[in-house]
């Protein structure tokens, strides 16, 4: 095995440089472009504006280090995304079909202190996922919450309801969303799947907001947030 052979091989000083201007030419561009959409981190970006970004990293990445390649081929197809970019915005600004097409929706994810079941039946969230944000703003139930939105950009907004309208809740942390194996009298339980709260008769009873699809139960709570 010769070391020269995977390391340099026939790389030459000269092209060596031509890779640095290269690579420093295309950076410049993908950095301007960056400063140009006006974001400050990937969780600002939508699904639209991650894939002109993603794009723009293939374009820039064979012209960093392919020699027959000219920079200026890239630059052109750079310049043609960031114009497409341009034009794609402005019709956002005039429609709002072509917004929401390009950019998405807005979720609910919680109304009233239970998880929107529409969209936990198509998939469009997932428990893990959502409890850890919520834990992660402080929320400590279900209860807590009147209303939790998953913005197009991967963010959680929440609007939480009083201390004195604190309501029993599913439990979001790991210790208390446990499946219970016995009830106890004139206690409230929460469903783990849709959130909805109510007594129970039975350990097994079935959710019926569920539409009897499960029938797994945790302690509720209803502790007032603490900021």
């Amino acid at each position: 095995m010769d070391w020269a052979d995977i390391f340099i091989y026939d790389t030459t000083w000269m092209f060596a440089v031509e890779i640095l201007i290269r690579v420093i030419v295309m950076f410049v561009l993908i950095i301007s472009f960056l400063r140009f959409t006006g974001k400050r981190g990937v969780r600002q970006l939508s699904i639209f504006e991650l894939t002109i970004i993603l794009s723009l990293g293939s374009i820039a990445g064979d012209p960093m280090f392919t020699e027959d390649l000219p920079i200026i081929q890239a630059v052109l197809i750079m310049s043609t995304v960031i114009l497409l970019y341009r034009l794609c915005t402005w019709a956002m600004m005039k429609s709002s079909r072509v917004e929401n097409f390009l950019e998405g929706k807005s979720l609910y994810i919680v109304e009233e202190g239970m998880l929107v079941l529409d969209k936990i039946k198509k998939g469009k969230m997932s428990h893990d996922e959502f409890f850890s944000e919520m834990r992660q703003q402080g929320v400590e139930h279900l209860g807590q919450v009147r209303t939790g939105l998953l913005e197009t950009d991967g963010n959680f907004s929440i609007l939480l309801y009083s201390p004195e309208k604190t309501r029993y809740g599913l439990p979001l942390f790991p210790k208390q969303y446990q499946a219970l194996e016995q009830i106890e009298p004139e206690t409230y339980y929460a469903c783990m799947h849709c959130g909805q709260v109510e007594h129970l008769s039975d350990p097994d009873q079935l959710c019926k907001r569920c539409e009897d699809i499960s029938k797994r139960w945790a302690k509720a709570l209803n502790s007032e947030i603490v900021r």
